[in-house]
């Protein structure tokens, strides 16, 4: 039985989603996974996201062997923007993240010099109500953005810069493996990030990363970004005010702008999050379900919600970052 999880849409090729039922239960999900890996692969990377449901998965260790018969390749976290709990190699819980507030549509590790191009999602306990990771079409959002917009972060790209902070957001040893400058300044310039170390220790990065990227497998142009989400206008107002009298305006954790340096207007960072909103589906998680996202094809975002919620997360299939775009402006140089 096939449910439609996209909404229809101009680009060519499917627009719909299936849902892929399995009755294999906990203790036979690590087989009917090695059976079937390869049709399950294949309908994510046809239609952007699969749902399996009946695998009865109910502990890290099911998801684990699941996740080993699928013969995916893990990919470890570096540079995440919240923290997480490891369980595995590549495999974490949720990031932590305030519960009645929504995180915002992106592509998990958009800016990173290497970001997973395939996320799983395992629901070892649902949640009461909301918490649905809900998606959203990086193709077809791209399509219904104005196309001035799109012309100037396909041109320029886009710049993200972050303060690290021990009191907030994610500390240098958990985003970077390691608190040794030596060695962070080493992955920076492998991965074309500029590094500032303040007199206090703490570090500011900035890096510029292409906006729009043509698909690894189809050359298909997304929109991969995190442009609306780790804009400071995303924030809580009062919490913004907050980090800015504490650590000043350049010392939030984190802020986005156009390639050239200039700041995204609270408009453009509106309109992106509408776009995304005609754009998303949604499903509730039930318990033992199991998504797979293409990270590059599908947006993902995580919806307010009341009661426990148990999703770990695990990425795979590394990628490298691509070429940024070419930095124009002085700004930018």
């Amino acid at each position: 039985m096939r449910t439609a999880l996209f909404r229809g849409h101009r680009a060519p090729g499917p627009t719909a989603t299936p849902q892929i039922e399995s009755s294999a239960g906990a203790t036979g999900a690590a087989a009917w996974a090695e059976e079937h890996h390869a049709d399950v692969l294949g309908v994510v990377a046809e239609h952007g996201a699969a749902v399996v449901t009946g695998l009865g998965l109910r502990t890290v260790s099911d998801v684990v062997a699941v996740l080993a018969t699928l013969q995916l390749s893990p990919a470890r976290e570096t540079e995440g923007f919240a923290p997480r709990t490891p369980y595995a190699d590549g495999l974490y819980s949720s990031a932590a993240w305030p519960p009645q507030r929504p995180m915002c549509m992106h592509h998990e590790l958009s800016y990173a010099g290497r970001f997973p191009g395939l996320l799983c999602f395992a629901c070892l306990e649902a949640p009461t109500t909301g918490g649905a990771t809900a998606l959203a079409d990086a193709a077809a959002v791209l399509e219904a953005l104005p196309e001035d917009e799109v012309r100037r972060f396909e041109q320029e790209g886009w710049i993200l810069t972050r303060a690290y902070h021990e009191e907030i957001g994610t500390p240098l040893s958990q985003a970077f493996g390691t608190d040794d400058p030596t060695a962070i300044d080493t992955y920076c310039h492998a991965n074309g990030i500029e590094a500032d170390w303040q007199p206090d220790g703490s570090l500011r990065t900035r890096q510029h990363r292409r906006a729009v990227v043509p698909h690894p497998d189809t050359g298909r142009r997304c929109w991969f970004n995190q442009i609306a989400f780790l804009n400071q206008g995303t924030m809580d107002p009062e919490v913004r005010r907050f980090l800015i009298d504490e650590y000043g305006p350049e010392g939030l954790p984190f802020d986005t702008r156009y390639g050239n340096g200039d700041p995204v207007p609270a408009d453009t960072v509106e309109l992106i999050n509408k776009v995304y909103e005609a754009h998303t589906v949604r499903r509730p998680w039930r318990e033992g379900d199991l998504m797979l996202v293409d990270n590059v094809r599908t947006a993902h975002s995580r919806e307010a919600y009341e009661g426990p919620r148990r999703v770990v997360v695990a990425m795979a299939d590394p990628k490298r970052q691509t070429t940024p775009a070419e930095r124009t402006g002085s700004a930018a140089t």
